[in-house]
């Protein structure tokens, strides 16, 4: 769908300190972000000698960091303080250390942040070469004592380990979306292994919390609900130590280190942010990535159209358990098949095509003719196999209407288009054509465009609160109502809003459109007036669709809700509720028993209409979701970003098959439609786009350094006839408002450079290198395209307004 509108912004978001920003300073040739923390490696050090507790140096910032046990932080220097005088404040005299003092120096360093094996391994070495267990000198073993006991009671306080937790989960909140996706999977095993701790040592201050554990488990558990919402259930009922030993769950984690891959640059940023954060439990996390997680650090930087960033890979987790794979939603159940059709419907459509296979037979006959294609009785039982699927689902769980004449007539028509289908698919021979439909003269108020299903209509829905409807067929438009006068174009008055959406009816008799004003609108295209206006929803509605039965419809908000419908009710029968941010589009299963959302959390989810709970959760996307478009064998969903990425989902398990990439980046990805057989899938974006993939496999086509393997050659109707893409987007003073121009073309004649050079011309960026799934790409000259629209007879129409200046 097109760019939604700006919202009225919610308050400004100051970044929080716990982001790591350091000090004032940065390191010579090495620029630095704002927000993000330096890398250790980053920093300028001073060649002066420091002891073994002082890794950070103050530059005269703010702030400063503490330098542990044997040293204070000064302005690019590190000052020695004497055993006894571990507070910070320099000594008046030379202090000089002994091979004791410094052993004891470091040992009390790597006790401090959690290096237990290198602790013991350091007291071994040093008993070997002294003869004995090095022993610091008398005069400070009180000093020893007391430092001791002062570093256990600070690292064995709970509410030390919750500091800890929160504030590294806000500082990965407040960090760059680049690293967000590897920082947040290290956040999972914190959580699990600080509840455990929680549940170990609860809180001993008089009185005793012992709800402290829970209180944390019922506060912070919903960060992670999505990717590990079973490991968490199985995790609730924990309360006493003794649980912690007889839970199958718990002793996995326990027994186990967590496996993660983390690249090199994200790693430092976390390690120099759990220094500098002493205070609030940065030693503590240390000490819980040292004992329960096994990091495999990747020596590059994060790459933000890497799918895997987001969830577990294979090789991630603990070894044998599936958490962040595969979540409880993914797990379900699930049906798929086709919808079983009305047995006095089969019967009363075979009868009727019977009667038109009769008659084409007596035509052919009297002409001498041999037919040579399939008769409409062998299409349609192909179509409607008499066998049902074994996933099919049973028809009695949606209730329908009965069948009228309209929609046998509709059937029939389905069934002539079907013989009549261009067979399309992964070879050049067997492109689509794709016809373009350019709306000049519309001011940049033309919000969302819509095809009819039988290619007859296309309405646009308008910022100035109206619909308008035009025929694609040449002809002007005449309402059944007594007086009026036929024209080219119809508009419908009656949000009061923009208009964000549109869809018609599977019998082209409706026109359903959404709006800012939190409606939904039922136009007759009989009579081209209101018939209904459904509200429920509390903030603008994004996008509304029919679903393939026409009977129910769809419509997802602002709210981050999604609702289901039914046209002779002014009430939503089902709310389907779950994302945490906008519902930017909705669609329909071809079996009308599921209801599939995109939304701004990143994330597509599908519904069951009869319960009204998710089935599916699938997450991948780095960027918002803006358009989503299921196969028509209902196995395959399409999803696309604001990043301009495009992923295939397995709908039976809920997992990714592919990502396809060739639309520029940070471009919209508007609309997704699959051809008849679901074999190919065309794009349309608002790099000015129309772009073909193969679904099945890589393409054979081999695409071109920039992305692109082909042009369009096109030719405008109207009062003159010009060749090539630019002229279909010409604008002319004389063209009245909204009116229309056609394009069609295939994927021939231009080359990949001058594509270059014309996109350099205009100012875009040059296409990104498109991934091998890519046949072909039709480009416009100023016309972000809308909508993209497979026919019943594999015929793609396409359609965006010029935004030539004004």
């Amino acid at each position: 769908m097109p760019p939604k509108p700006p919202l009225t912004p919610g308050p400004t978001q100051t970044p929080s300190s716990a982001a790591g920003t350091g000090g004032s300073s940065s390191a010579s040739g090495i620029p630095h972000a704002p927000g993000i923390p330096r890398p250790p490696n980053a920093q300028s050090y001073p060649s002066t000698p420091t002891t073994p507790g002082g890794p950070h140096v103050g530059t005269g910032g703010a702030s400063t960091a503490s330098a542990g046990a044997g040293g204070t932080v000064g302005s690019g220097t590190v000052t020695p303080t004497t055993p006894g005088n571990i507070g910070g404040t320099p000594s008046n005299t030379q202090s000089t250390y002994t091979q004791a003092d410094l052993n004891r120096i470091v040992l009390e360093y790597l006790l401090k942040k959690g290096y237990s094996k290198t602790e013991q391994m350091l007291r071994m070495e040093s008993s070997n070469a002294m003869g004995g267990t090095p022993s610091p000198p008398s005069a400070n073993n009180d000093t020893k004592t007391s430092q001791g006991t002062l570093l256990k009671s600070t690292t064995d306080d709970p509410q030390l380990y919750i500091r800890a937790y929160v504030s590294l989960r806000d500082w990965i909140e407040t960090s760059l979306d680049l690293f967000k996706p590897e920082l947040r999977k290290l956040l999972f095993p914190i959580f699990v292994h600080t509840f455990f701790y929680l549940i170990q040592k609860p809180d001993t201050k008089p009185p005793p919390d012992t709800s402290l554990a829970r209180n944390f488990f019922d506060t912070y558990s919903g960060d992670h609900s999505i990717l590990h919402g079973h490991d968490l259930q199985l995790l609730s009922g924990l309360t006493l130590p003794e649980h912690l030993q007889e839970n199958e769950t718990a002793k996995l984690y326990r027994q186990n280190k967590y496996r993660l891959n983390i690249s090199r640059t994200t790693f430092d940023l976390l390690l120099h942010f759990l220094d500098e954060n002493e205070r609030n439990g940065g030693p503590v996390t240390i000490r819980l990535i040292n004992q329960y997680i096994e990091t495999n650090v990747i020596p590059s930087r994060p790459d933000r159209n890497d799918a895997r960033n987001q969830t577990l890979g294979d090789d991630e987790g603990i070894p044998g358990h599936i958490t962040g794979r595969e979540t409880r939603f993914n797990q379900q159940t699930i049906r798929l098949g086709k919808f079983p059709m009305d047995e006095r419907m089969i019967r009363e459509v075979e009868l009727r095509l019977k009667e038109e296979d009769s008659r084409s037979q007596q035509e052919h006959s009297e002409l001498g003719v041999v037919p040579g294609s399939k008769t409409l009785m062998q299409e349609f039982q192909e179509l409607h196999k008499q066998e049902p699927e074994a996933d099919a689902p049973v028809r009695d769980i949606l209730p329908l209407p009965p069948f009228n004449g309209a929609d046998v007539e509709a059937e029939i028509a389905a069934v002539k288009d079907a013989r009549s289908r261009l067979k399309i698919g992964p070879i050049q021979a067997s492109l689509p054509s794709v016809c373009m439909y350019t709306f000049h003269n519309t001011y940049d108020g033309l919000n969302c465009l819509e095809f009819s299903e039988d290619s007859t209509l296309v309405a646009g829905g308008f910022a100035d609160s109206y619909v308008k409807v035009w025929s694609l067929k040449g002809e002007k438009l005449q309402s059944v109502v007594k007086g009026s006068t036929p024209s080219p174009s119809k508009r419908l008055v009656g949000h009061a809003g923009p208009v964000y959406g549109a869809s018609f009816s599977p019998d082209n008799r409706y026109l359903l459109t959404c709006s800012d004003d939190k409606s939904a609108r039922l136009w007759s295209m009989d009579t081209y007036t209101a018939l209904v206006s459904y509200k429920g929803h509390n903030h603008p509605v994004w996008d509304v669709t029919f679903s393939p039965n026409g009977h129910y419809f769809a419509t997802a908000s602002h709210d981050q809700t999604a609702r289901l419908w039914s046209c002779d009710h002014i009430y939503p029968l089902r709310i389907f509720a779950g994302h945490v941010s906008d519902v930017d589009c909705v669609t329909f299963h071809p079996n009308s028993t599921y209801v599939l959302t995109g939304s701004s959390d990143k994330s597509c989810r599908m519904w069951d209409v009869a319960k009204g709970t998710p089935v599916r959760v699938m997450l991948s996307h780095h960027a918002p979701v803006s358009s989503i478009c299921v196969s028509p064998d209902g196995r395959t969903l399409a999803s696309g970003a604001d990043d301009g990425s495009i992923i295939l989902w397995d709908l039976g398990t809920g997992k990714q098959i592919k990502t396809m990439r060739g639309h520029d980046r940070n471009t919209s990805v508007y609309s997704l439609s699959f051809s008849r057989e679901g074999t190919v899938l065309v794009s349309a974006g608002a790099d000015c786009s129309v772009r073909v993939w193969n679904v099945k496999g890589g393409s054979t086509i081999p695409a071109s350094a920039d992305g692109i393997v082909g042009g369009i050659t096109a030719a405008v109707s109207g009062s003159t006839a010009s060749s090539g893409a630019a002229d279909a987007d010409k604008v002319s003073s004389a063209i009245p408002n909204g009116v229309v121009t056609t394009a069609t073309g295939t994927a021939q004649g231009v080359s990949a450079g001058s594509q270059k050079q014309r996109a350099s011309m205009i100012g875009r960026p040059a296409p990104v290198v498109a991934t091998g799934d890519q046949m072909a790409a039709f480009m416009t000259k100023k016309t972000p395209v809308y909508k993209i629209k497979f026919t019943r007879r594999n015929l793609c129409l396409a359609g965006g307004a010029f935004m030539g200046t004004s």
